[in-house]
């Protein structure tokens, strides 16, 4: 698995970067879990079946030859990916707000959490069947990011981009609205309208990734809970629990936080 940042400076902002799987790069079986996370996420691979239920995602070989392509626009639970064979594949993370920026109708997408029909431009499958197909890594990167370039749009997001900055931070939701002059009923189903859950859902999971990158410098869960922008260690505690089904003890014993790409695989 070979993860990539964007060459070019106008997919930076948006997309946080793609990898691709060959045959030759998996093991039989490879098999991980992944955790909550605030990307979008669109996987298109060659030739294989894939069953997506709530909390497991299997990838088979296909007998037939096709192309599948699916995302994953929001989960609060740990899902279980397994790939059962070998198989061809690019995975790309979109940012928060990145995917508005080149599919107009986003709100169709958020209207489930994970789907396999992801078509969103009348040449894509095409598009990434030729890319799929490429055996240069190089050019293959270069059609990758000169095919989204070729998507993106000139929507102007800076209101949502501004709200997404103050959620971030330790401001409450109430705040946030009032700062504007909405009511937090107006924020948050803009934020769902634009970013595909309640603010105060992204605000936990923006937490809890926080938590996990800043866990490699924290003394104790006391020193890492108030970096991180939870309220204690209990508070901390009971999202980790609800997020990653174990408690932040468990966690940091069995994933090693000093890895890159780290959360690819978390």
């Amino acid at each position: 698995m070979e993860f990539y940042r964007p060459k070019h400076e106008g997919l930076s902002k948006f997309i946080e970067g793609y990898y691709f799987i060959s045959p030759s790069k998996i093991p039989k079986p490879l098999h991980y879990w992944t955790f909550p996370n605030n990307f979008f996420i669109v996987s298109v691979s060659k030739d294989i079946e894939i069953e997506m239920q709530e909390t497991k995602f299997v990838i088979k070989p296909s007998s037939q030859q096709n192309i599948v392509a699916n995302y994953v626009a929001r989960y609060t639970a740990p899902i279980e990916v397994l790939f059962e064979g070998a198989a061809i594949e690019i995975t790309i993370y979109f940012k928060p707000l990145g995917i508005n920026r080149f599919v107009n109708d986003v709100q169709s997408l958020f209207k489930q959490q994970n789907a396999k029909d992801f078509n969103p431009f009348p040449d894509f499958i095409t598009s990434m069947k030729e890319i799929l197909e490429e055996q240069d890594r190089e050019l293959q990167r270069e059609h990758l990011e000169q095919y989204w370039l070729s998507k993106l749009n000139s929507d102007d997001l800076s209101l949502m981009e501004s709200i997404l900055t103050d959620v971030e931070t330790d401001l409450k939701i109430d705040d946030i609205a009032q700062k504007r002059g909405f009511s937090r009923q107006y924020l948050n189903k803009i934020f769902t309208k634009n970013i595909g859950k309640p603010a105060a859902e992204y605000r936990k999971i923006h937490r809890f990734r926080k938590t996990v990158i800043k866990q490699r410098e924290a003394k104790n869960l006391t020193e890492l809970s108030y970096d991180s922008l939870f309220y204690d260690q209990s508070h901390l505690v009971k999202d980790f629990k609800q997020l990653t089904h174990v408690n932040p003890h468990h966690f940091f014993k069995k994933v090693d936080t000093q890895q890159g790409n780290l959360w690819l695989f978390i």
